[in-house]
């Protein structure tokens, strides 16, 4: 019968990418969330009459033009110390966003 050895960093990679995986997804599925919640406030909003919808559209393209360059260069960092190619980090992502 053939064994593979397995070492104990090999051991200690997966579980790590396992639990990053697994709070990456419960953190994306909690934003979405939070982002469906401020939608319905906004929507609320509107429609009572306090805020109008150009001035909504106007704030979004402001915060877009302005947030997205900074977000993106944080994200393309990020992505470098995520192991997304692992499929225990895929496994654990999953789960976090069904289970979450």
């Amino acid at each position: 019968m053939f064994i593979i050895p397995v070492t104990k960093s090999e051991i200690v990679y997966v579980i790590i990418a396992f639990l990053l995986g697994l709070l990456i997804g419960f953190l994306i599925k909690n934003v979405l969330k939070i982002g469906i919640v401020l939608l319905a406030i906004i929507i609320l909003l509107i429609v009572i009459g306090v805020v109008s919808p150009n001035t909504v559209l106007s704030f979004i393209k402001t915060s877009v033009t302005t947030i997205t360059p900074e977000a993106e260069r944080y994200a393309s960092e990020a992505l470098t110390y995520l192991p997304y190619n692992s499929i225990f980090f895929i496994i654990g992502l999953v789960i976090g966003l069904l289970k979450g």
